[in-house]
């Protein structure tokens, strides 16, 4: 392969995106999972009227109004890669999926927009009842934006409710069948649950940071009361709708299941535990499997069988190492959540839930786990697509733009050196506010000269827009 085949123009195009998107998903998860722990923070103040519940709210709302601008930012860079990179999934899928993004601007981004600025600073001017309102309001924002996302989305995994022109263009046949497509429902229900789950962790590590430095801090303790509890019971919840959706998978997507069970030959499949999978040599080698299991997981039944990668052409086989390794991450902490919840109950039941430094050390370092997992999920949710942009329709390398290498490895380098250095700055100051420990009457957001933490110095928000 030289410098300038039209193979490496696709490689630096997927692996600029791949980058670009995967750093984005984090911020919309997280205001996905914010918005909604923030609305059920304002119902427990209005329901109980315990002053705790108005300080845990004000304490996060900050910390959402930041993560959610950056959420708009990070996102705004892909536009234009589709446009420079991708002007061939642009020409072909343009008909059907601009419509789907245009709806999410239309419904989640004005709903979020529209009631963000009274969220954050209205309390005081419109009244407990219309800012709880508006606190919902902006939770449901989050929620109708990432069903147009992940309906879109899932449009390309399981394409409906299209026609192919002479050009061979998409076309829109049937509305309620592309978006409603086969796969949505499922892959809609575990993302929203992943951002529960990760916002949960990052709420219980922030949680078990200010207890071990304070365990009578009040807010510290219902927050990282209500994050255990998050875990204990939705984490079985996502494993639950995990399974559904593998099945799901199996049905429209065989040769991803393939690639992520490591499933080289057809019939009744172990379940492979760790493995190199050769694509070469078409085996899984250094295997650690049991028997049979693979197939009871995904078939339900003693007996079933499943494709294997041999019934594939080998040019349509996806990329086989990211996706079998990436779903193994995503599993394994999985299982590392499950097993905190459970732990959670344990010392919940024995009155030891905020004074057991152990397991507030665990929940700290937990609280990264469930964006790896979101990471990891979508790695191996487009890896096991690929060589597919819309799966068996449209292949990656009919999408890409008629660029040179190059040109892509420049603006990957700019957008690589601006994305460290912007974000990561955000990151940072979004750790500095989580640091800082909660106190009784929490002051709202406020539009005056920003405050200093640990020596960074933000901008004032002024505004914020929806979650891309």
């Amino acid at each position: 392969m030289t410098a300038f085949t039209p193979e490496l123009a696709l490689l630096l195009a997927r692996a600029q995106f791949g980058f670009t998107i995967a750093f984005h998903i984090l911020f919309p998860a997280f205001s996905i999972g914010l918005a909604s722990f923030l609305a059920v923070l304002e119902a427990g103040w209005l329901w109980t009227g315990r002053q705790v519940f108005l300080d845990a709210y004000q304490y996060w709302l900050k910390i959402f109004a930041v993560g959610f601008a950056m959420g708009v930012v990070s996102g705004l860079m892909m536009a234009y890669e589709i446009g420079a990179n991708w002007s061939g999934y642009s020409a072909k899928v343009g008909p059907i999926l601009g419509p789907l993004l245009a709806y999410e601007t239309m419904s989640a981004f004005f709903l979020e927009a529209g009631f963000l600025g009274i969220m954050l600073f209205g309390l005081k001017r419109v009244g407990p009842k219309l800012h709880f309102a508006s606190s919902v309001l902006v939770a449901i924002g989050t929620l109708i934006s990432a069903a147009w996302i992940l309906s879109a989305n899932s449009w390309m995994q399981t394409p409906a409710g299209y026609t192919i022109d002479a050009s061979g263009r998409f076309l829109p046949k049937d509305w309620l069948a592309i978006i409603f497509n086969p796969s949505f429902p499922y892959r809609f229900v575990h993302m929203v649950i992943a951002a529960y789950l990760a916002t949960a962790f990052v709420v219980g590590a922030v949680g078990a940071y200010h207890l071990l430095h304070d365990r009578k801090n009040a807010v510290a303790r219902l927050i990282f009361s209500m994050a255990m509890w998050m875990a204990a019971i939705v984490t079985p919840i996502q494993i639950l709708a995990g399974d559904i959706q593998g099945r799901n998978t199996l049905t429209y997507q065989p040769a991803k299941i393939a690639a992520i069970e490591g499933d080289f030959s057809s019939g009744v499949q172990p379940l492979n535990l760790i493995g190199w999978p050769d694509r070469a040599a078409g085996r899984l080698d250094y295997t650690l499997a049991l028997p049979r299991l693979g197939s009871v997981i995904l078939t339900h039944t003693w007996d079933g069988t499943i494709q294997g990668l041999d019934a594939f052409p080998r040019r349509d086989w996806p990329v086989l190492p990211a996706t079998f390794f990436a779903f193994r991450i995503m599993v394994g902490l999985g299982v590392l959540m499950f097993g905190i919840g459970l732990a959670s109950m344990w010392l919940r039941l024995r009155r030891r839930l905020y004074d057991t430094a152990w397991f507030h050390r665990a929940a700290i370092l937990m609280g990264p786990a469930g964006f790896v997992a979101i990471i990891a999920g979508w790695t191996t949710t487009e890896t096991g697509r690929q060589p597919w942009v819309v799966y068996n329709l449209l292949g990656t390398a009919q999408a890409v733009s008629p660029v040179s290498p190059g040109a892509v490895a420049v603006s990957f380098a700019v957008i690589l050196v601006v994305y460290v250095v912007v974000f990561g700055a955000g990151i940072r100051y979004l750790l500095a506010m989580m640091a800082k420990p909660p106190q009784i009457d929490e002051p709202p957001p406020s539009t005056a000269a920003p405050l200093r933490t640990h020596g960074i110095t933000p901008l004032p928000i002024v505004e914020a827009g929806g979650t891309p």
